[in-house]
């Protein structure tokens, strides 16, 4: 593809949309993530969360071909997101809950959940981005590039909305549980099920992507439930010894 032509200018402005639709789940798992960090390590996170992602996603896209022959990569990466949408969610606590996971409390807890979470993500955008691209390695490399501030001001914004709105939490939770689901039924090994254009294919189809933020939801809560529960009945046990 000749170099500032009409069909490079049209091929990047494909991979803007790309980045700016695709990097929005980024954004939410790293901001997230970084939620449970002190204040003065949560703008760190979302820079090196950043760094992290972007360099995951650099060798992917050097790999890309060899991973479009991977058998059932899109579904194994929507079940691995599908427990990292439930972990962000399991892990809401209040700051006096000693029964919370300490794990993304830390910078590295999060760092790990962030680059974990944008290596299952990323498949998607670094298949749409290289198919954008047309084998343009120029183009591969500025998609790369504009994913960085989409995803640093994306992650910033949703941070000081989450601290804001704590119900955030949950419908982040429920996009990444969507993305999820739709790896899962974009996997071409279940196109039988899932690919075609009849009723029930789409009813499956869709019904799989709503089982998944359902279930997820539903997972959160009862682990939030639990761990609420937890402290009531070790203080009740507490009392009758007292008594």
């Amino acid at each position: 593809m000749e170099l500032f032509s009409a069909p490079w200018f049209s091929a990047l402005l494909a991979i803007i949309l790309i980045d700016l639709v695709l990097a929005g789940d980024n954004a939410i798992v790293i901001a997230l993530a970084a939620r449970s960090l002190p204040r003065e390590h949560q703008r760190k996170a979302i820079v090196w969360g950043t760094v992290g992602a972007i360099v995951v996603r650099s060798a992917m896209t050097v790999g890309v071909v060899w991973l479009l022959k991977i058998p059932g990569l899109m579904l194994v990466g929507g079940l691995g997101l599908l427990y990292i949408a439930y972990k962000l969610l399991a892990d809401t606590h209040d700051g006096d809950d000693e029964h919370a996971s300490a794990g993304v409390t830390t910078f590295w807890g999060a760092m790990k959940t962030i680059v974990i979470a944008d290596a299952l993500m990323g498949i998607d955008n670094v298949l749409g981005v290289a198919g954008a691209a047309h084998g343009d390695f120029v183009l591969v490399i500025l998609g790369l590039l504009i994913s960085v501030p989409i995803v640093v001001f994306g992650s910033t914004l949703v941070l000081k909305l989450v601290q804001r709105f704590p119900v955030i939490i949950q419908l982040g939770a429920a996009v990444l549980a969507f993305t999820a689901g739709k790896m899962i039924v974009n996997e071409k090994m279940l196109a039988t099920w899932f690919g075609g254009s009849s009723t029930s294919n789409q009813i499956a189809y869709w019904g799989v992507c709503a089982l998944c933020i359902v279930g997820v939801l539903a997972a959160g809560w009862l682990k939030t439930r639990r761990r609420a529960r937890t402290p009531e009945e070790g203080r009740a046990g507490n009392d009758k010894v007292a008594a």
